[in-house]
């Protein structure tokens, strides 16, 4: 008889664990989906209009002539 009592008082146990766990897991999932992601900022329409310039060509070296003699 005592092991039959203890072995539904052990599933009794399990089963409230379990709920426990659910409940826990149900909670966090609302929290996570409580807070949102932030977006980056927008540029304004001005930094969009603005050219960007082209770089400057590098001027080749003159190239060295010896010097005859």
């Amino acid at each position: 008889m005592s092991s039959e009592t203890t072995n539904e008082q052990f599933r009794a146990n399990m089963l409230a664990e379990i709920k426990n766990i659910l409940t826990d897991l149900s909670q966090i999932k609302k929290m996570a989906a409580g807070t949102t992601k932030r977006k980056p900022a927008r540029k304004t329409a001005a930094k969009k209009k603005v050219a960007k310039r082209k770089p400057a060509r590098r001027a080749s070296k003159t190239k060295r002539t010896t010097r005859r003699r």
